[in-house]
């Protein structure tokens, strides 16, 4: 009988049923008005022709609810406003009734017409049974609904105050989708305890076999302080036991200090695979940065625009922002001013290969620090546009260090590439000439007693989440669908951070002399194609079933395994864990530096096989793969 009911009012009720239930309820809360007001004693339904009133009450309550369409809402989407319109038709009714008491009393042949406190009650008795009426039918509605879909079995990793908060959060925002079946939480002394109903447990050595008896679909982390490594081994557990993973956001990004289910992201990539990343609070640093004028060039990009906002808690004197994207310099500038008010920078637009425009720039500026970002760096372009990877990669850092020698910086931090290792395409060809050319002008500068310029380059792998990575690509073919693509099943590539990597980066600026490639540790290498896997983990989708995963071939240029530093280099530890220093022999710098100018003066040529013989000939271990270009090899 129940499961009819619920099937009623699950679909739209007929308005008429509707308007007849509430004339129902009209008529009982009537008769039992009576009852309360003379002690359910039966004999004054006589006494008092209460049956004989009821015709007269329930027609002026017809009349009430056809001019205020009572009857017209539909019930299971009940609102206020539906209430609203009760609440007017029977004050209205009830009033015309108290009326006719005061002034009819009499006037239709009765003794009495209705006792005023009948009325009073009535109305009352009225308004709470038609309400519940439509509270009722909405409850029912949810609940048909939702207990004939499976609900989501949530777990919130951490029981303290934002765990508590993302409870709420759940139960208001989407209660009728997740049963939140317990806490876990690290902190021994809540265990076996209770937070608004829900036990805390703590989590077992064997995470996936506790998740897996939680009959789990989902795992929110909310906990503001995780530590990386923490974070990594939930996500790892979560990910045997296949449950997804969600996180809550630091309560800054809260709108308006107020927690919300939109707000509740996946867990990134980044977030699995990236290191902890220290705070940075060197005195060196402060020394080298704090007062300074400082130009980056490629301000715009993954890394420019990182290198900024971390060289924005050194108070700098002046920031110069150079960039040629001008959509992206300009979100950037839209940024600064809006989160740094009192800092002092400036955005240019502008080519680092357009000489005038540098040379404007240092005469107007006079920078103390330059930090090299820009260049093209993806290897299928390069591989088919060999003089756009001399012209910009080259040239341009070859105007910018010049520049940087002739108006006196102190120093020139030249970021490059793990792919200027033994490089197989142009793009890493390219960069290892940059590297090549600073080192160069650095041993040339102290050879000729005229080094007040130091060049300092630091040399480090793939950072995760730049503009044109692996895992950008990825996402978005995981949002469209798929399939992933991967060039080839045991390509693998050295990560990092954005963050890491810039921190870094400042951290090798500070401690270097002049003439230092400094490596970064990049950690161990990792599989391109576990990085796919992981990915579509995270989304809480199934390879093969869900979304494909398709082998493409290596491209142009491409190599399966990246170095970081050449068989002639050797390698030594610096004062910091994570920077290495690449010792090589020292250049022959007036050779170097005549060949690299002899390579740039056949851009004018555009003659692509011309710049490739001269390129592999100035670097004998650049030897081509997957590529047109492995013709043209030096034999070693």
């Amino acid at each position: 009988m129940m499961g009819h009911i619920e099937q009623l009012f699950h679909k739209k009720m007929p308005k008429q049923l509707v308007f007849f239930l509430d004339i129902c309820l009209c008529a009982l809360s009537f008769l039992a008005a009576y009852l309360l007001r003379f002690n359910f004693d039966l004999s004054k339904y006589t006494e008092l022709s209460v049956f004989q009133m009821l015709p007269i009450v329930l027609g002026i309550r017809m009349g009430a609810f056809f001019f205020f369409r009572t009857y017209a809402g539909i019930l299971r989407y009940t609102s206020l406003d539906d209430l609203r319109k009760i609440f007017f038709s029977l004050s209205a009714s009830s009033g015309l009734l108290v009326a006719a008491q005061l002034v009819y009393n009499k006037g239709f042949g009765f003794q009495n017409f209705i006792p005023i406190s009948v009325l009073l009650i009535d109305y009352v008795l009225s308004m709470v049974a038609l309400s519940l009426l439509r509270v009722w039918a909405k409850l029912v509605h949810y609940d048909w609904q939702h207990t004939n879909s499976l609900k989501v079995n949530v777990a919130i990793f951490g029981a303290g105050e934002i765990g508590n908060i993302t409870l709420h959060t759940l139960q208001h925002d989407m209660g009728t989708y997740y049963q939140i079946v317990s806490f876990l939480d690290d902190d021994p002394d809540k265990a076996g305890l209770a937070t608004h109903g829900v036990p805390i447990q703590p989590p077992r050595t064997d995470l996936p076999s506790q998740l897996r008896e939680l009959n789990l679909d989902l795992l929110i982390l909310a906990v503001q302080r995780l530590t990386t490594a923490r974070r990594r081994a939930l996500v790892e557990a979560c990910l045997q036991a296949g449950v997804q993973v969600l996180v809550v956001p630091p309560v800054y990004k809260w709108i308006n200090g107020e927690l919300s289910f939109k707000q509740i992201r996946e867990v990134r990539i980044e977030d699995v695979v990236g290191r902890p990343v220290a705070e940075i609070d060197s005195p060196l640093l402060h020394k080298e940065l704090q007062n300074r004028t400082i130009l980056v060039t490629g301000a715009a990009g993954s890394i420019g625009s990182e290198l900024v906002r971390q060289l924005i808690q050194f108070k700098p004197k002046q920031l110069i922002l150079l960039d040629q994207a001008e959509s992206a310099l300009y979100d950037l500038e839209l940024e600064l001013t809006e989160l740094y008010v009192k800092l002092n920078f400036e955005v240019v637009l502008g080519d680092i290969c357009n000489t005038a425009r540098l040379e404007a720039v240092f005469r107007t500026y006079r920078p103390e620090l330059v930090f090299h970002c820009a260049a093209y760096k993806h290897v299928p372009v390069m591989e088919e546009n060999p003089t756009e990877s001399l012209n910009t990669n080259i040239l341009g850092t070859k105007i910018l260090a010049d520049l940087a020698i002739k108006y006196q910086a102190q120093k020139f931090v030249l970021l490059s590439t793990d792919k200027a290792v033994n490089p197989t395409s142009v793009m890493g060809a390219s960069k290892r000439l940059c590297e090549m050319y600073v080192q160069a002008m650095d041993h040339y500068l102290k050879d000729s007693g005229k080094r007040q310029t130091r060049f300092i380059t630091t040399r480090f792998g793939n950072v995760l989440g730049s503009t044109g990575s692996v895992i950008p690509r990825f996402r978005k073919q995981i949002q469209e669908g798929g399939p992933i693509t991967v060039t080839h099943p045991d390509i693998s590539r050295y990560f990092m951070t954005i963050q890491e990597a810039c921190q870094l980066v400042l951290e090798a600026s500070a401690m270097g002399q002049g003439g230092e490639i400094y490596i970064f540790d990049m950690g161990d290498s990792i599989k391109i194609v576990d990085l796919a896997k992981k990915m579509i983990k995270l989304s809480g989708l199934a390879l093969g079933k869900d979304i494909q995963l398709v082998y493409t071939g290596l491209r142009p240029g491409e190599k399966l395994e990246e170095e970081l530093f050449l068989e002639q280099e050797s390698v030594q530890p610096t004062a910091h864990p994570k920077i290495r220093l690449a010792n090589m022999p020292s250049p022959q710098s007036t050779q170097v530096l005549q060949a690299i100018q002899e390579l740039i003066d056949l851009f004018v040529t555009q003659n692509n096989v011309a710049v490739i013989k001269k390129m592999k000939q100035l670097v004998p271990e650049y030897v081509s793969q997957n590529s047109v270009y492995q013709k043209f090899d030096v034999p070693r």
